[in-house]
């Protein structure tokens, strides 16, 4: 372990500062990987990482194992000294002992806090992220550095926690400026996911959670691919990694094994979901963070369902949720498609992408600067750049399946 008081005995290089990478769920492990990438190639900077307490922290282990990172406990990770942490959720972050930098996890910070169930005088609920319930603890701001999008983010904050405001940072978004990167690899994304130069890729995206696509109207996938000419159309399906580890691998590939049979582009959890999005001619989606994404591709929107009180409206995926045209489900879907794509033209959803970021571009010049200046420690002389993402993976063959006997 290069950290610890027995670390100088045993390691080959004594960096200058120790960075900890907490990471709480797939999803926000994801996101880290495009900040602790700036990182890189600095001799003086060891990265180790920990896993966080969530209750969605199934498959963090695995994703940690994958990169090769070094991983401490949590209980020892809470024990030592670093020069910096970065973190993209909240739980436990009040007994790290570093200069703490927390960014948002999605499309900027979107969704309201969740409900408690069971009961009791319900209160007014805050922006996820933007709330004293997860920035304050005993009457102290945790974080050193609030991590932003926009600037008018700093206004919602303001009105939800006006005491962070202070450690408020307008940095942009990584994943924004990697889709921007990424639009001229799209034939190459495509050729990943195996559509044809003729056809249309009509993606369907699902946050989590009861009122998400999958929760509700899992049954549009078969439709989709029942409904839809085989020689036009290919589709793909991109869940949110806690519906996977929230119901397990093993379930959703048996959930969706007959869906996979005719030839459903399913991407793994641990997947760079974002080429799927520049691959796309089509998103239908609900109100997660996937579908804003998807108007930043330019990509023709139906929305499905409703976000209800879950979305702030002041959110790039508000504005979604009241702009995107709704997908009728008592109608047939070819027809719809030809429609909303009749209809859409590149500066549709402007709006909604001028809200996501304030920055454009400008994440990893931002968010270097940010993490050096913490560090204490002068940036290298290199300017980082936002790189395309990998090519998109697919979920194992059929034969695959059939070997372990999925039906």
């Amino acid at each position: 372990m290069p950290v610890g008081p027995d670390a100088p005995r045993w390691v080959t290089r004594r960096s200058g500062r120790t960075v900890l990478v907490i990471v709480h769920t797939v999803t926000s492990g994801q996101r880290l990987l495009d900040v602790v990438r700036l990182l890189a190639a600095d001799l003086r900077v060891q990265v180790v990482f920990t896993m966080g307490p969530d209750v969605f922290s199934n498959g963090v282990a695995e994703l940690l194992r994958r990169i090769g990172g070094v991983t401490l406990p949590w209980h020892l990770a809470i024990r030592e000294r670093f020069d910096l942490a970065v973190c993209a959720a909240y739980g436990g972050i009040e007994d790290v002992h570093a200069p703490l930098v927390v960014i948002p996890h999605g499309a900027g910070y979107g969704k309201l806090v969740s409900r408690r169930l069971g009961g009791g005088v319900a209160a007014a609920r805050g922006v996820y992220g933007l709330s004293a319930q997860e920035l304050v603890r005993d009457g102290t701001v945790i974080p050193s550095a609030i991590v932003l999008a926009h600037d008018a983010e700093r206004r919602r904050l303001a009105r939800n926690c006006p005491e962070a405001v202070a450690v408020a940072e307008v940095v942009g978004d990584a994943s924004y400026d990697r889709l921007v990167a990424s639009s001229c690899e799209r034939r190459a994304y495509r050729r990943a996911l195996r559509v044809p130069d003729e056809h249309e890729l009509v993606v369907l995206a699902s946050t989590w959670g009861p009122d998400s696509l999958f929760g509700r109207h899992a049954g549009l996938f078969r439709r989709m691919l029942t409904e839809l000419p085989r020689d036009r159309y290919r589709v793909a399906a991109l869940l949110h990694p806690n519906i996977w580890f929230g119901h397990g691998v093993w379930q959703i590939r048996t959930w969706l094994a007959d869906c996979l049979r005719d030839d459903l582009a399913l991407v793994p959890p641990e997947a760079d979901w974002r080429g799927v999005l520049v691959a796309a001619d089509h998103l239908v989606g609900d109100h997660g963070s996937t579908s804003v994404y998807g108007a930043v591709c330019g990509v023709p929107v139906l929305r499905v369902g409703d976000a209800g009180d879950m979305v702030d409206p002041e959110s790039a995926g508000g504005l979604l949720a009241s702009a995107a045209p709704r997908l009728q489900l008592d109608q047939p879907l070819p027809d719809q498609l030809r429609r909303a794509a009749a209809h859409h033209h590149p500066g549709r959803h402007a709006p909604v992408v001028a809200r996501l970021t304030s920055a454009p571009g400008h994440f990893d010049r931002n968010m270097r600067r940010l993490m050096y200046r913490l560090m204490l420690l002068p940036q290298p002389l290199t300017v980082p750049r936002a790189d395309p993402v990998p090519p998109p993976q697919l979920i194992g063959s059929l034969d695959h399946l059939d070997s372990e006997k999925i039906t």
